[in-house]
């Protein structure tokens, strides 16, 4: 199971990288720009998924700054945004490394946002809920993209596994 996460942590930080990289292309206006997206605009949404990563890596490790809401915006600056996630996304790949099958298999308790009532909970379906959960909403930034006239971002799993192996 480690090696599956793992894959997921590499795969989330190169398929983060061309989100963003496409979403760069757009200028502050298309990135900020209302879609009617569940965040409003790319910007939102971009920084929503890192904004949620930081609430869960908090609920995991006990460390580190997470903010109280899920709409929150921590950068208003693209490239700071930016570089927050190739740091956000290093962070969680060095977390899963430091891993083992006991921690995979064991639980963990936390308090969500949306109900303040401490929850515990098997740590690695939550862990499959936070890949989930970026694929989810980079699947909406991709929509937002193309919604703009931006190319289509190939963002599949196996476009990412072909890459490796080549």
């Amino acid at each position: 199971m480690i090696d599956h996460f793992r894959m997921f942590a590499a795969y989330n930080s190169w398929a983060n990288d061309r989100i963003y990289a496409a979403a760069e292309v757009l200028g502050e206006e298309g990135r900020r720009r209302q879609t009617g997206a569940a965040f409003g605009s790319l910007h939102g949404t971009l920084n929503h998924l890192l904004a949620t990563d930081r609430i869960w890596m908090k609920r995991f490790t006990g460390k580190g700054e997470a903010p109280t809401t899920l709409d929150a915006v921590l950068f208003e600056d693209f490239e700071a945004l930016r570089a927050a996630r190739v740091v956000e996304d290093r962070r969680l790949a060095t977390w899963i490394d430091s891993l083992g099958s006991d921690d995979l298999a064991g639980v963990f308790t936390y308090t969500p946002i949306s109900i303040p009532e401490p929850i515990t909970q098997a740590l690695s379906p939550c862990l499959a809920h936070l890949f989930n959960h970026q694929t989810h909403h980079r699947g909406q930034c991709h929509m937002i993209l193309t919604s703009l006239g931006q190319p289509s971002v190939v963002l599949d799993l196996v476009y990412f596994l072909r890459s490796r192996a080549a």
